[in-house]
């Protein structure tokens, strides 16, 4: 019997190679995805370094793909054209590594996943004054309409959720984005959501999970 092909997630990489090199990480093999839900990190200085590190990732056996989250250099991010990939919009970065983009439902391995990147720095006033914070970190309207209509276009039902921000769970919202979660979660379907800015490894529902180092099938956890 052929083996199928996984989708993994893990948390935020924060430009770090050596997560790469993770015990976590050598139970991929060619052929399956990984999805970093936010905070790559990789794309930051534009640096030589830099240049080679994406390099080495879109040379990977396995495919990876990343959700932009709070730490990225967006002025980078902006330069890659966007292009259409398994039904929803990309930017291509390297080989096998692509950014998912906000809003969009793709169809990876047979599954329907809705990804919604950006957020909300905790520490914006200093990154303000370090010329390292970008207004465009959080989401703006068009794009929360957007993921709308795709998730209305396919009948609010999608197999996972995957964010860098997680949807706040019987709590008053505090901004525009947890707001748009809390509507998201009343009105779609799905099985999972999965979520990476709380830098923790955790079951907080039965259907929603914080995940930082760990690197977690989606279908099993």
């Amino acid at each position: 019997m052929e083996e199928r092909n996984v989708i993994y997630v893990t948390g935020d990489t924060h430009g770090e190679m050596q997560r790469f090199h993770s015990k976590e990480m050598r139970k991929l093999k060619k052929g399956d995805t990984l999805i970093i839900c936010g905070d790559f990190g990789f794309l930051w200085d534009g640096g030589a370094k830099e240049e080679k590190c994406l390099r080495k990732l879109g040379k990977k056996k396995y495919q990876i793909l990343f959700l932009d989250g709070t730490h990225e250099n967006f002025d980078l991010l902006a330069k890659y054209p966007v292009e259409e990939w398994n039904g929803g919009r990309v930017q291509h970065i390297s080989g096998n590594l692509y950014h998912l983009m906000r809003g969009e439902v793709y169809t990876i391995e047979g599954h329907k996943i809705f990804t919604f990147g950006g957020g909300e720095s905790a520490e914006k006033q200093i990154r303000m004054e370090m010329k390292r914070w970008w207004p465009c970190e959080m989401p703006n309207l068009e794009e929360m309409r957007r993921g709308a209509d795709n998730l209305r276009a396919n009948g609010f039902e999608v197999d996972y959720i995957i964010t860098h921000m997680p949807p706040k769970i019987d709590v008053k919202t505090e901004n525009q984005l947890e707001a748009y979660f809390s509507q998201i979660m009343k009105q779609t379907k799905y099985k999972k959501w999965f979520f990476g800015s709380q830098h923790i490894d955790r079951k907080i529902t039965y259907k929603n999970y914080a995940v930082f180092n760990s690197v977690l099938p989606v279908e099993d956890t």
